[in-house]
């Protein structure tokens, strides 16, 4: 009896403490904010200070791209989310760049600059808010779990509602990386000719425990409980599918672009999906000095004569 009364109260806090630390980790990790949808600026650009050089420069391609001639579509995702998308077609049958954007950003944020790079090249693109992000439904960031999913349904949709003879190019950064290089192992419409990620990491796990350990959090203690509260709060495990497991089954020609200045996520993580990838037709390009995300802004030429020569002018 008197070992309950002792073992009861501690077993009493230690569930607690456990249940607000998964809380804890949920809302900091899973959890997208309102001031994702509705950002203060009128141009918001990512807030880190190694963006600052090129802050001016992605305020720029902001503007112009808002401004130009486009269409809205929105889909629904398999959970049912209305997600929200804008084409930017350069000319009638032109290669479409499907495009996704990073962790808590949005597609007009994070791509506006790879609008540009497409009608640089030639391409149409096709830019997405994630899920919980943008103009999109959604409270939940799964990490490209769930995003993948509703990246094989947009790819569909191009193919069924704008062209059924598109060329596709999955385009990703960051998030929007590992989102499209998870989705290329997926059952995916034969217009989907290839994929483009760009600074994207290997797993959930890998980058969350990455990020912890910046924090100088103890990463193994802690990602447990994440991944708890992930399946518990947020309905889906970040362990369900991952980028490197994936390029283990892809066929499909992937190019990949890392800095080897990204202190967010590291270079060796574009280096591993690399290795891991199947694919006959693959190539990595590590850009000298650039941070994260800033491959084609660092060295625009390289990005651009890279791009050409693995898909073809």
């Amino acid at each position: 009896m008197l070992f309950l009364r002792i073992a009861l109260p501690i077993l009493a806090a230690a569930l607690f403490i456990m249940l607000c630390t998964m809380c804890v980790c949920f809302f900091m990790t899973f959890f997208a904010t309102k001031k994702i949808h509705k950002p203060k600026e009128e141009y918001p650009t990512p807030p880190q200070s190694f963006y600052d050089s090129y802050r001016a420069q992605m305020i720029e391609w902001q503007k112009a791209v808002r401004g130009m001639e486009h269409r809205e579509y929105t889909i629904v995702s398999q959970d049912g989310l209305r997600l929200h998308g804008s084409f930017y077609e350069h000319k009638p049958g032109a290669t479409i760049e499907l495009m996704f954007h990073g962790y808590k950003g949005t597609a007009i944020r994070d791509l506006c600059g790879g609008v540009h790079r497409c009608f640089e090249i030639g391409h149409s693109a096709f830019i997405v808010d994630h899920r919980a992000a943008g103009e999109s439904d959604g409270r939940v960031i799964t990490f490209g779990v769930k995003e993948s999913l509703d990246a094989v349904l947009w790819a569909n949709f191009i193919v069924e509602n704008i062209d059924p003879d598109a060329k596709i190019i999955m385009t990703g950064i960051s998030m929007g990386a590992a989102t499209v290089l998870t989705a290329a192992s997926m059952e995916l419409p034969p217009n989907v000719v290839g994929i483009l990620a760009d600074c994207g990491y290997t797993s959930t796990k890998d980058i969350i425990k990455k990020v912890m350990r910046d924090m100088k959090l103890p990463a193994n203690i802690l990602y447990p409980l994440a991944r708890l509260s992930a399946r518990v709060f947020g309905g889906f495990d970040p362990e369900e599918r991952s980028p490197i497991e994936s390029m283990k089954n892809t066929r499909l020609p992937v190019i990949f672009f890392h800095g080897d200045a990204d202190d967010f996520v590291p270079c060796y993580m574009s280096e591993e999906n690399f290795k891991a990838c199947a694919s006959e037709k693959k190539r990595l390009v590590i850009t000298p000095g650039a941070g994260h995300g800033l491959c084609f802004p660092v060295d625009t030429e390289s990005y651009l004569r890279e791009l050409r020569e693995f898909f073809g002018e």
